[in-house]
């Protein structure tokens, strides 16, 4: 798989922009999720109530987060899961390879799970020698091409059917076909057996019960039903952040996860894992990996009441430019451009706060209310502060500030912009002017109409 490359963002969004394929496909499918979740949500009473009260049930887990992990723990042991602890990516890895060991698996199976995309377990686990192989058809393709998934609920949302086919040709030897039906057949083939095979089974988590125990994984594909079904052993890999107080705050982020994700009123399936079945062993990896120091700043903790639905990519027109994998790492969009910079640290990702027109497009479309763009904000003010700023960019804020803290200058030079605009003389910002054109200056400056109201007042 390749290489995260957060830190080449500028170069990742100017390499996404001369892909047509590229943009036609993100285009397309995001203006898909959008039309069908506006759809459900016009059909859901007390839609924004709804939003309201799930973002109350997040916050109460966040705020009392170290509670509810020794409840569920606790409820998680009566009923027979076994759970472990892991600080960072490399202990939850080597957490579920002592797990396989123990029992001599030699191959797993996996649902869809971003927090073992997050720890790279995949990668981890095949250098151990244990095959490990997706069964979400969009992971299963994003697999096969060596990538990350470009998006949180839909991986290969970047690719084309023709993308697809001749993937499939080039990877699996079958003839070539663009047609949805016969490359899902050619993967639920190539799938089938491996769920009978397979050692374990692996899955993520969308919910912890922290006061039942147990954990509830939602799907449509059937493919974690058999992953965490069929295997004789199942491993859950889990946030710390993913938990909800109790079963019965369970059905109202059913109302809004699946609406957001996948545009649906509910998902096809629906499993409540609450303890092993006969002879089988299910294990739970609570992961940290940077959780802790997130909620540790009350200013940014909300971003943990996150549910990894993706409609803040959707919504967002940086995202539906470029698509998911020019932000570099397993979480994309918004909520990438500002989990990315607290997981990887600042250095490693300080253009990603900057990747957002803070138009608030994502805070309208979060299930749980999370207020992006004033997370973003708080993080390129922590970058700046972090600096070093380039010269250009020092020289350029310190010229701005000292014409806007003085009128007289200030009028001056918007009386000669307004000049240069109408002699058609480019401004001299040849990056901005690179994509896009300068904003023309107003032929009557603010201050001139507002003064005139003023008078006519």
């Amino acid at each position: 798989m390749k290489e995260p490359r957060p830190a080449h963002l500028k170069k990742n969004i100017q390499s996404a922009l001369k892909d047509e394929n590229l943009r036609e496909a993100v285009a397309r499918a995001t203006a898909t999720a959008l039309a069908k979740r506006a759809r459900i949500v016009d059909q859901t009473p007390h839609w924004e109530s709804l939003r309201a009260e799930a973002a109350r049930i997040k916050r109460d887990v966040v705020d009392h987060l170290d509670e509810h992990l020794e409840a569920f723990e606790a409820a998680c042991a009566r009923g027979g899961i076994q759970v472990h602890w892991a600080r960072d990516a490399a202990e939850a890895c080597a957490r579920v390879l002592e797990i396989l060991q123990d029992q001599g698996v030699t191959e797993v199976v996996k649902s869809k799970s971003m927090v073992t995309e997050e720890i790279g377990l995949n990668a981890y686990l095949e250098a151990h020698g244990i095959a490990s192989l997706e069964t979400d058809l969009g992971e299963y393709i994003v697999q096969l091409a060596g990538e990350m998934p470009s998006h949180l609920t839909a991986p290969a949302l970047h690719m084309s059917r023709r993308d697809i086919g001749r993937l499939f040709a080039e990877n699996l030897g079958t003839t070539y076909t663009e047609d949805p039906e016969s490359l899902t057949a050619v993967a639920r083939e190539r799938l089938r057996d491996r769920f009978l095979s397979a050692g374990a089974g692996i899955s993520g988590v969308n919910f912890g019960l922290a006061r039942e125990g147990g954990f509830v994984v939602v799907e449509n594909e059937c493919n974690a039903t058999l992953t965490m079904h069929l295997p004789p052993i199942h491993v859950a890999v889990m946030g710390l952040e993913r938990l909800i107080p109790s079963l019965e705050d369970l059905p109202v982020l059913l109302k809004l996860l699946p609406a957001s994700a996948t545009g649906q009123a509910m998902t096809s399936y629906v499993h409540s894992i609450q303890g092993p079945r006969g002879s089988r062993a299910v294990h739970v990896i609570l992961v940290d990996n940077g959780r802790t120091r997130i909620l540790a700043d009350p200013d940014l903790r909300e971003l943990l009441h996150c549910i990894r639905c993706g409609a803040c990519l959707n919504g967002c027109p940086v995202y539906q430019r470029v698509g998911g994998h020019a932000y570099g790492w397993v979480y994309p969009g918004p909520i990438g451009a500002a989990l990315i910079p607290l997981f990887l640290g600042l250095d490693a990702a300080r253009d990603l706060p900057f990747a957002s027109s803070l138009c608030g497009a994502c805070f309208d479309m979060c299930p749980v209310r999370i207020d992006l763009p004033r997370h973003l904000l708080r993080l390129r003010s922590d970058v700046t502060a972090a600096g070093p700023i380039p010269v250009a960019e020092r020289l350029a804020l310190r010229a701005w500030s000292f014409a806007a803290t003085r009128p007289r200058i200030y009028r001056v030079l918007a009386a000669a912009q307004r000049i240069w605009s109408r002699l058609g003389i480019r401004m001299p910002v040849r990056e901005w002017t690179r994509t896009r054109d300068f904003p023309p200056a107003a032929p009557r400056p603010f201050s001139t109409l507002w003064n005139k109201e003023e008078e006519n007042a």
